[in-house]
């Protein structure tokens, strides 16, 4: 443990008798804990073990955003995300009119975007958000008729259950997909593709000669087969497009598929794409006087009502070898690991124990040492001693998570990492009380813009197990994140055993670690090396700062 010198302990105790003379809340709790406004006087660190876990296949359906893409990552390898949705009619049923003729198909899906520029004549300059990889990276995408009914439940023994689908299904779907590709605009459209940051101009020239200006933030915008939507919508049977779900068995929805351009880098969005939208320009005669008007119809990708929609996200990753050995065939769950390696998607978290697991000792009701286990590590039962016994308080803890800056050379780094409780999926208290700030998980940057750590702050959830005797130190999981306000969990496809006494079993992971492409490389916390090493300075410990009486 880390000492203050003698002069920096006196001083500091004449403060802690002047802050107790003036806070009322200092002694009013009475249990060893102070509030939040305090400063911590004294600082002891303790050992955390830390060790990589393998996220297999995981639920990825209704998540938002989904990726679309290949990004290939110098560390981690490369990841090609595919993805389908269930599509829905804007209205039921549509007035389509006689002897409709289409004139042109087209979907559109905005992109993650912002304005950087905006000229005198209104015109604006985007910057993509959500885009990974070489930024005029190019893809051949391919949009087909999805051929698999998704469901949102399914019957097992009399029971209704909800319907998963997980990232490793992209096979079945591609097999499974009806005809010929449907976006059939030119090459910039399909065997060409990019994320196009520019802004989307339509200028109308009205009947009275005026113009009408447009404009839209950038988009995918693909025209789609004609001749498709004319069969399968405008001379459909009218029962099939009556209703939703007989819409939604009779038209299955669109599956995204993705594959290399050429020779051209590739790369890979975030995009949400329940906001796209399918419109058919058509023209048709009016039952009541039988002239012709031009019309439309709009299918919905996120259908009439999101809640009767699926979508699903496929994941499939091409592992570098040093990265497939880290999270697999090189764990030590004992004394924890070096490095720890979070990726998200089907990738990777790690599994955090607080302190040394050593437990030969413990303390009886009386404060007497006894020389036996009692399942709570010897250094937990230390700081519940001197919190009861000895009157320590408790300001803050911290565990500080170091960026292995030199694996991370050239790496796209994620913004944030999320801390959660592990063996109950549960969010931890210090994130129920404030995610927004206190908790913190936000990387830290240094002068040359590159990450150096993330910070997160458990201090509730440290003074909780101070608190109570029975409270079980629970195992801690840490992973990427893309938005600290999803707070759900996604199923595993098959469940992995953690530990055999007693038996623990990795079955979910967050979701907003499936929705995140990124990855990083973390000191661990296992000891390695001199005191001078890199890995010493800047392994894993829970740094927790007392007020400490005389």
């Amino acid at each position: 443990m880390y000492k203050t010198s003698f002069f920096k302990k006196s001083l500091l105790a004449v403060l802690a008798v002047f802050l107790y003379s003036c806070d009322k809340d200092f002694n009013a709790i009475g249990d060893g804990l102070v509030g939040d406004d305090h400063f911590g006087l004294e600082s002891e660190k303790y050992d955390v073990i830390a060790f990589n876990q393998e996220v297999t296949s995981v639920q990825s359906n209704n998540m938002t955003p989904n990726a679309l893409g290949i990004f290939d990552n110098p560390l981690f390898g490369t990841t090609t995300a595919n993805f389908v949705t269930q599509v829905g009619l804007e209205s039921y049923p549509p007035t389509i009119g006689l002897t409709p003729v289409i004139d042109s198909v087209k979907i559109e899906i905005p992109y993650f975007s912002h304005v950087t520029a905006t000229d005198k004549d209104g015109n604006n300059t985007y910057e993509l958000d959500s885009i990974y990889g070489d930024k005029n990276g190019k893809l051949k995408l391919s949009v087909y008729e999805s051929g698999i009914q998704m469901r949102n439940s399914y019957f097992n023994n009399g029971s209704q259950l909800p319907q998963f689908y997980y990232t490793n299904q992209n096979t079945e779907f591609f097999n499974e997909k009806e005809g010929e590709r449907l976006n059939n605009g030119g090459a910039l459209e399909n065997d060409e593709f990019y994320f196009n940051a520019k802004e989307v101009v339509i200028k109308t020239t009205n009947a009275d000669k005026t113009v009408t200006t447009e404009r839209k933030k950038p988009q995918m915008t693909l025209h789609l087969k004609k001749e498709f939507f004319q069969d399968k919508i405008l001379k459909a049977d009218a029962s099939k497009l009556s209703a939703e779900d007989v819409f939604q068995e009779y038209f299955r929805g669109l599956y995204f598929n993705v594959e290399k351009s050429g020779s051209s880098p590739s790369n890979m969005a975030l995009i949400n794409f329940s906001e796209g939208k399918i419109t058919i320009f058509y023209k048709a005669k009016t039952e009541a006087t039988s002239d012709v008007e031009s019309k439309k119809i709009v299918l919905n990708l996120k259908g009439a009502s999101a809640a009767t929609s699926n979508t699903a996200n496929f994941l499939a990753d091409a592992r570098n070898p040093e990265y497939e050995s880290a999270i697999t065939t090189n764990v030590n769950k004992t004394v924890g690991d070096e490095k720890l390696y979070l990726k998200g998607g089907q990738g990777s978290l790690a599994i955090i124990k607080l302190f040394n697991q050593t437990d030969v000792m413990g303390y009886d009701e009386k404060g007497n040492v006894v020389n036996a286990s009692n399942k709570v590590p010897d250094e937990l039962d230390e700081i519940r001693y001197n919190v009861a016994n000895k009157n320590w308080k408790v300001n803050e803890a911290n565990l500080v998570f170091y960026i292995d800056a030199t694996k991370m050379t050239g790496t796209e780094e994620p913004n944030r990492v999320y801390l959660y409780n592990f063996t109950d999926n549960t969010v931890l208290a210090d994130y129920s009380s404030d995610p927004s700030s206190a908790y913190g998980g936000l990387i830290t940057v240094g002068s040359d813009k590159r990450g150096k750590s993330y910070k997160i702050r458990i201090t509730s959830h440290f003074r909780n197990l101070i608190k109570d005797a029975t409270a079980k130190n629970v195992d801690l999981g840490l992973v990427v994140s893309q938005s600290a306000t999803t707070l759900t969990f996604n199923a595993l496809e098959n469940k992995i055993q953690i530990n055999n006494d007693p038996i623990e079993y990795f079955s979910v992971a967050p979701r907003t670690s499936v929705m995140n492409p990124l990855g990083t490389v973390l000191f661990g916390g296992k000891k390695g090396g001199s005191p001078d090493s890199e890995q010493e300075k800047k392994r894993l410990k829970l740094e927790v700062y007392y007020t400490k009486p005389n």
